[in-house]
């Protein structure tokens, strides 16, 4: 990263933000909000990743999401949650999303990912938003489940859209193997189709 990344973890259980900000911090600038009020009061334009829980008593992790996006501030955010994806988190303003329990190895994993999605244009974090969200339904739901949900027709079509216009980027990022890094979790569920020899 070319940067050491500003964090802040969202978590109303103080003893798993302060293990979530210890396994971080050596990684990150970290800061830790109990709950969604304290949250927004910490957020600004220094922060590169917001780490959040869904599920809070008082202002919930969804609407917190929604403040951020509201703000216009230009942070990544990933959910951490025991909440299991459903197909609302298509119109949600994330950007992955991870179900507890989580490791120290994904929380840094996901830090570094999102860190290396801000280099790139809105295109293309918004491509990769969704790809993750297709990756993760994909994983969750069933294909009767998917076929019956409009929204997901919807996600797809904007993918297939994206996918397009992204082409030539995506070859740049593959010529670089930056990609490959990026989308390790999601080139699995053949949301990209790249024309490219496995070493596998």
């Amino acid at each position: 990263m070319a940067e050491y990344p500003h964090a802040l973890i969202v978590e109303d259980e103080p003893d798993l933000a302060n293990l979530y900000a210890a396994w971080l911090q050596d990684a990150c600038t970290v800061e830790t909000a109990y709950d969604g009020t304290q949250a927004l009061e910490s957020i600004d334009e220094s922060i590169d990743v917001v780490l959040l829980d869904r599920r809070m008593p008082g202002l919930s992790g969804d609407t917190v999401l929604d403040t951020i996006r509201d703000r216009n501030l230009d942070c990544r955010v990933a959910m951490v949650t025991a909440v299991e994806p459903d197909f609302d988190i298509i119109g949600m303003g994330f950007d992955d999303y991870l179900v507890k329990p989580v490791s120290k190895d994904e929380l840094l994993s996901i830090i570094d990912q999102l860190m290396l999605r801000s280099a790139y244009d809105e295109q293309l974090q918004e491509f990769f938003a969704l790809a993750s969200k297709k990756a993760l339904l994909d994983a969750e739901k069933t294909d009767a489940e998917r076929r019956s949900s409009q929204e997901y027709a919807t996600l797809e079509d904007r993918l297939a859209v994206l996918r397009t216009t992204v082409d030539d980027t995506m070859t740049e990022l593959l010529e670089r193997d930056v990609y490959r890094r990026l989308c390790k979790d999601i080139t699995r569920e053949s949301v990209v189709d790249v024309d490219t020899d496995s070493d596998e």
